[in-house]
Formats: structure tokens, sequence, C-alpha cells
């Protein structure tokens, strides 16, 4: 075996594992793009959250001060009784909560019957722990997204929010 032989041999080693170890590394670097990726994804479905439950929220609100009564179902906010003169929809359909992506929501009771709010039944601790709109401050201290309970409240009411379940 001449000398030029043995040394290309040693080479191709040297480049076998340099490859190896380029491929670990471009492995290492998906991981970590896939997991703030998945951050990302997790951030907007809050942030949807956020918006649907301001949605339920102002839902109930409307129906309260037309009827002066909380509803006893959700179904009740996509319109009203069909002996009703005129036709109000609160909501234009239930939205999914978006943690569970299924309408499984928990639902808030009011004290004298009916519901005053929805929170979600996702049992995993919130992101976003600070920097909420006024109505949300309560959200600041959550352990779960099932604590984030968004209550419609008449003005002059005191209430303090239910333990979750």
């Amino acid at each position: 075996m001449s000398s030029g032989e043995r040394g290309r041999g040693r080479a191709s080693g040297f480049t076998y594992l340099g490859l190896l170890i380029l491929v670990a590394l471009i492995g290492i670097m998906l991981a970590a793009a896939g997991e703030v990726a998945a951050t990302d994804a997790r951030r907007d479905r809050e942030a949807e959250l956020l918006w649907v439950g301001h949605e339920y929220r102002m839902a109930i609100g409307r129906y309260w001060n037309q009827n002066r009564k909380y509803p006893q179902a959700l179904e009740e906010l996509l319109g009203s009784a069909p002996d009703a003169p005129i036709q109000v929809r609160y909501l234009r359909h239930l939205y999914p909560d978006p943690m569970t992506n299924a309408v499984d929501w928990v639902l808030v009771p009011a004290p004298n019957g009916g519901i005053m709010g929805v929170a979600s039944s996702s049992p995993r601790a919130p992101l976003k722990t600070d920097h909420f709109d006024v109505p949300d401050q309560a959200f600041k201290d959550a352990g779960a997204y099932s604590d984030w309970q968004f209550t419609y409240v008449p003005a002059g009411v005191r209430w303090k929010p239910l333990a979750p379940p």
C-alpha cells in the first residue's frame, strides 16, 4: 500500500466524523426552532382566548342589559326566543375554547341562576402573567387557563370570582 492511499483513508474518516457533527448540530437547531414555534403558537392561542372570552363577556352583558337576567345556556346568546317581537343575536356562533379546540367551556354560574361567564377548561399554566386589560386584572395570579373567568357583573354589583372547580 502506498503512502498516498493511507492518507486518503484517514481523510475520509474525518469527513464522515465532520458530517455526523454537522447533522447533530442541524438536529439541535431544528429542535430549538420547533420549541420557539410551539411557544409562538401557544401565545397566539392565548391571545385568541382573551378575544373570545371578551366576546362571551360582552354577549352576556348585552343579554343581561336587555333581559335583566342571565342566560340559562350559552345557546340563548345565539338568538332570542321565537315568540320575541325582535330577534336579537348576542353572538354569531358559539366559539370553541382556543386552548382545547372544543366548545367545552366551564360555565360560571350567576348568584341568582343563569350563566354570568365562561372560563377555559384547560388546566395548563398560562404563559402570559402580566399586562392584562383592566377587566382582566384578576388573571395576573392565575395558575391555569381555567382561572381566567370572563364574567359580566352589572355596574354597582360586587362579586368575587369563584374558586376553580
